[in-house]
This record gives C-alpha cells, sequence and structure tokens, in this order.
C-alpha cells in the first residue's frame, strides 16, 4: 500500500473510546506517531501495549515537523497524526501537514472516531438537524461578545468550547446577549466526573458559581435562534426601516431587535460597528 497520512482520532477521556481500526493502523501500518504531547500519547500506547517512535507536532514546530513528515511521506513510510484527545484538526494542530501532504499528493486517510463536538450536540437535547461548530470562545470580553452576538442569529444549533477559568465571565456574556436561550454545558465527557447541565445561561452560571471551584474540559451546545427573520445586515434594515416604513432610528433599533432575538443595545451595537466600516466613511 502506497505512504499515507493517518488522521486518527483518540479518546477524549475514555480509553476504551478507540477504534479497532485505529489500533490497528497505530501498530502495524506506520513508522512513526506525530502527536502534540508524546506523554500524553504514550499512555494511549501503553494501555493496548503499542511500541512505536514518537515525535512531537504541535504548534510551535509545525513548520519544521511538516517537513520532515514530507520527508518520511517521500521516502514511503506511512505516519499517524494523533491529538492529545478527540479528531486531529479541530481545535487543534495538523491543517498544515495535511495540505503539505495533498499537494505532494500523498493519501490522507481519515479514521474517525471519539469527538467531544458530537458527543456534546448528540446527548444535549437540542436541535442536530443543522449545526455550527466554532472551535474556543475568544478569550478577551470584546471578541467573545462580538461572537456571541452574531451567532445569536443562527438558526442552527451552536457548539463551542471554554475552559474552565473563563467560564463564568462567557456565560455571563451568553445571559446578556442570549437572553434566556436554552444552552448545555456538557463537562468531562466520557470521564468518571462526566456531567451535563441544561437551562439558561444564568441558571447554569448560578450552578457553577455556587462551587468551591470549576474544573474540567467544558464543551457549550446554543439552541438556534427562533427569530422569525434572520438579518444578515442589521444597519441596513433599520436604514430600510427609516426610510420606508418612516419609523426613527430608536424604534428601528426596537423592531430589528425583537426580529433577531437580541437585546436593543447589542443591536444598536452590531450596527453601528457595520456603519464604521462602510466604504467612504471618514475615520480620523
Amino acid at each position: 500500500m502506497a505512504a499515507a497520512l493517518y488522521l486518527i482520532a483518540t479518546p477524549i477521556g475514555n480509553l476504551e473510546d478507540i477504534t479497532l481500526r485505529a489500533l490497528r493502523v497505530l501498530r502495524d501500518e506506520v513508522t512513526v506517531i506525530a502527536c502534540e504531547d508524546t506523554r500524553q500519547t504514550r499512555k494511549l500506547l501503553a494501555h493496548y501495549d503499542i511500541r512505536k517512535p514518537l515525535i512531537s507536532y504541535h504548534e510551535h514546530n509545525e513548520a519544521g515537523r511538516t517537513e520532515e513528515i514530507l520527508e518520511r511521506l517521500d521516502r514511503g513510510e506511512s505516519v499517524a497524526l494523533v491529538s492529545d484527545a478527540g479528531t486531529p484538526l479541530i481545535s487543534d494542530p495538523g491543517y498544515r501537514v495535511v495540505t503539505a501532504a495533498l499537494k505532494h499528493r500523498h493519501p490522507v486517510v481519515p479514521i474517525p472516531g471519539a469527538s467531544a463536538v458530537l458527543a456534546a450536540l448528540a446527548a444535549s437535547g437540542l436541535s442536530t438537524d443543522r449545526f455550527q461548530f466554532v472551535g474556543f470562545l475568544p478569550a478577551k470580553a470584546v471578541a467573545r461578545r462580538t461572537v456571541l452576538g452574531e451567532l445569536a442569529s443562527s438558526p442552527s444549533s451552536v457548539v463551542a468550547y471554554e475552559s474552565p477559568h473563563r467560564i463564568l465571565d462567557s456565560l455571563s456574556d451568553m445571559a446578556e446577549i442570549l437572553g434566556d436561550r436554552p444552552i448545555v454545558l456538557a463537562r468531562e465527557l466520557t470521564k468518571v466526573h462526566e456531567e451535563f447541565l441544561r437551562g439558561t445561561p444564568g441558571e447554569i452560571r448560578h450552578q457553577l458559581s455556587s462551587r468551591d471551584s470549576v474544573r474540567g474540559e467544558m464543551t457549550l451546545v446554543i439552541a438556534p435562534s427562533e427569530a422569525g427573520d434572520q438579518i444578515d445586515d442589521p444597519l441596513a434594515e433599520i436604514t430600510r426601516l427609516e426610510k420606508e416604513v418612516g419609523l426613527d432610528r430608536m424604534e428601528a433599533i426596537k423592531d430589528v431587535a425583537k426580529r433577531m432575538g437580541l437585546p436593543k443595545r447589542e443591536v444598536y451595537r452590531l450596527a453601528a460597528a457595520r456603519g464604521s466600516n462602510q466604504p467612504g466613511k471618514d475615520h480620523h
């Protein structure tokens, strides 16, 4: 078989959550395993008595390691790429080496398995017909609130990751921007202390803030907007209501906010931000 780059999903907690195919490829098909943290991957391999050379592949050494992996593929060696947990490239490094391998006409073979995104979504009880994954929410409050404002009118369920030291701040922002929108917080998926908290952002924040500490890997699932209208450009719609319907600015903002399912101040902020970026505006 031709040399290939295998993208192998690994457990997100429970070590039994790995496929027979993944174990066979790791044991028999590849020459080397590229991983984020060799210590973490070594634990998994030891559990299944797999002995293979490991090389680190993370965001700080992607460029150099990509060249090394390409050289191995060119020599006819197959290489496995794994992340510390879950599916490679999903909020993890790997994009650079995948595109490079494809450019050099080497097969890229996905071996699916555990995924916190899909596990949280499936067990959330929220709509699974269509969903949007946005990775980690921004660490800075202004950027995070902007993202939440943009997601508030999404007709799809939204899945996001969040760190334990930022979760209370994020839930506060969600309570203000999303209001009583149903959400689910999945914590420590597949692990001993797996937990699902369901309710509004404010209710879940209250539960967490009453604890001595907040720990663990966290995945958020946000219910889709139930707003009747999906408005891509709030400024354009506000302007239309002013000119064609005769509403004053605040009434137009109120109307758009109601239809988008957002607080008035959030629509005002979105409109102001879009307006400041319009061509021909004076930014002095």
